[in-house]
């Protein structure tokens, strides 16, 4: 979580943070990388809710960064599979004003990132 630590602006703390769901161990792509592209990925992925924003940013060598106001996110939409409700992750789509609409899958308890979600917003 170093990267979201390191870029708290004033007055802002993180209320909720989230990882990558261990589904994601799961995979072909796992086996041949001897299940080291999964660990990376879940190291080097970091999903939060602050106090102001939406925080989340993905990769090791390769960052991509997705940061939205509180206060501009119209929704926060969660995608699950019949697996996925049973294990307990899925998919969480996060549209702004404006129809911009951002998607981050296999996260793990993604219902509880939407009630966190809520009850910051309201």
């Amino acid at each position: 979580m170093a990267y979201i630590e390191n870029h708290l602006i004033r007055d802002e703390q993180i209320e909720h943070w989230a990882e990558l769901h261990w589904i994601i161990f799961i995979s072909f792509r796992s086996l041949l990388t001897l299940f080291i592209a999964p660990i990376i990925q879940r190291w080097a992925s970091e999903f939060t809710i602050t106090s102001k924003r939406i925080v989340n940013k993905t990769g090791l060598f390769k960052r991509s960064t997705f940061e939205m106001n509180l206060n501009k996110i119209e929704s926060v939409q969660v995608e699950q599979s019949i697996l996925g409700r049973i294990l307990g992750y899925g998919n969480i789509i996060i549209t702004g004003t404006g129809g911009t609409k951002e998607e981050f899958q296999d996260i793990a308890k993604p219902i509880t990132f939407r009630k966190k979600f809520q009850e910051l917003s309201s």
